[in-house]
């Protein structure tokens, strides 16, 4: 089945029935142990669309706070990026699982500079440009990247405590 969410296809929209697990979950949080709450393709015309979808979704899982907010901070950022520096168009899968909410975000584009890979450092005041990747580090608990020249995936974690653990 595929909804319309925004001016964007999405490929699968579940939300998860309480109580419900992935058999295959484990303990380990893995961005592809859960269904997703959110499976989409977007563009450019799509990133506050998006942006307020991934809010609206992980609120109604029971996200909230400053750490909602920090990740769809980074969420933003990543998307952005594909956006702008990528081909202009990616996939975005959010998840649930084992107490994170994770967030993959992949593109076709031609693969991440050598000398933007790893954690980056404090950008300069005054430098343009250069902080979604760090800002993405300040406010997830796990950063992943996997690049090269037909694409890259980023995957984004947040711990979201206790209360959200099987």
């Amino acid at each position: 089945m595929e909804e319309r969410c925004g001016s964007f296809a999405s490929q699968e929209t579940l939300r998860p029935t309480a109580g419900r697990q992935d058999p295959a979950a484990g303990a380990a949080a893995h961005p592809t142990s859960a269904c997703p709450l959110l499976d989409c393709t977007f563009g450019r015309d799509d990133i506050t669309t998006l942006r307020h979808e991934v809010s609206d979704r992980l609120t109604v899982a029971g996200c909230t706070g400053d750490r909602l907010h920090g990740f769809v901070l980074a969420v933003n950022e990543v998307i952005t990026n594909v956006v702008l520096h990528a081909g202009g168009q990616g996939r975005i899968v959010v998840r649930l699982t084992a107490g994170s909410a994770w967030c993959t975000v992949t593109d076709s584009g031609p693969g991440i500079p050598e000398r933007f890979l790893g954690r980056p450092g404090v950008p300069e005041a005054f430098e343009v440009g250069g902080r979604g990747i760090w800002l993405a580090h300040q406010l997830c608990d796990e950063v992943t990247m996997a690049t090269g020249p037909i694409g890259t995936t980023i995957g984004l974690r947040i711990d979201l405590g206790p209360a959200h653990r099987p």
